[in-house]
This record gives C-alpha cells, sequence and structure tokens, in this order.
C-alpha cells in the first residue's frame, strides 16, 4: 500500500473510531451492556466492510485504472447488500441491542463517508508521473535546416 494510500485510509478510520466510541458510551448508558455490544458491533462491520472496500479500490485503481469507475459502483453495491444480509440475518436477535446498533452504523458509515471525501480533497495526489512528462521531448515536423 502507498503511503498516501495509508493516508486515506487512516484518515477515515481515526474519526469512525472517535464516533464508534461516541456511540458505545451513549448506548452504553442508554441502553446498557446490550447497547453497548451493539454500537461496538456497528462500527466493527463499518470499518471491516468500509475499510475492505477502500482496499479494493485503490488495489483496482492502480493495476486497472480503466475499470475503477465500474469497480466502484460494484464495490458500493456490494457493500450495501453485505450490510442489509447482516440486518436480516440479525434482525430478531437479543444478543445485542438492535437500535443502538442500526444508530452507531448508520453515524459511523456517515462519518466514514465525510472523513474519506475530506481526506480525498486534502490529498495532494497527481494526475501525471512527473518524470515521464520530461523523459520524452517533442518532434518537429518537417526537415531541419
Amino acid at each position: 500500500m502507498q503511503s498516501n494510500d495509508a493516508r486515506l485510509l487512516l484518515h477515515a478510520v481515526v474519526p469512525t473510531l472517535a464516533i464508534g466510541a461516541v456511540a458505545v458510551a451513549v448506548s452504553g448508558a442508554v441502553a446498557g451492556v446490550p447497547g453497548a455490544l451493539g454500537a461496538v458491533i456497528g462500527t466493527v462491520l463499518v470499518l471491516l466492510v468500509m475499510g475492505a472496500g477502500l482496499v479494493v479500490l485503490q488495489k483496482t485503481a492502480k493495476n486497472h485504472p480503466q475499470l475503477f469507475q465500474m469497480m466502484g459502483l460494484l464495490l458500493y453495491t456490494v457493500q450495501i447488500l453485505f450490510v442489509a444480509v447482516f440486518l436480516i440475518a440479525f434482525k430478531d436477535t437479543t444478543f445485542f441491542d438492535t437500535k443502538a446498533f442500526a444508530f452507531t452504523l448508520l453515524g459511523a458509515t456517515l462519518v466514514w463517508i465525510a472523513a474519506q471525501t475530506r481526506g480525498h480533497m486534502k490529498a495532494k495526489i497527481l494526475y501525471v508521473e512527473p518524470d515521464s512528462a520530461g523523459t520524452k521531448k517533442a518532434e518537429t515536423a518537417g526537415s531541419p535546416t
């Protein structure tokens, strides 16, 4: 992973962990241990799904830049489907508080997206390789005189 890729990942993970800690504290105070556990599971799910998606998207951009947009759309669809399957599978659970889980999942996802967007906007990523522009010289047409 390149340094700017790791930096983008870090810029998204730290605020998501912070909001997750706040959600665990609030959910624990409101709904007790099941609420805190639901908030922890929601935060971990967001970190795993969104983090894996960002890593896959960065590897796709590096290896197959022509597939970047299609892969991004496919990736977001798969992420939504994965979370939907998780929600359906655990909708009637008593192991954790589902409301705390759902609100934490929503909040952490929104914070991840906002932090990732901010990280991309502040990143100084070159669009053109500086070495490739200097090595090729333009040839002039016509005969030399």
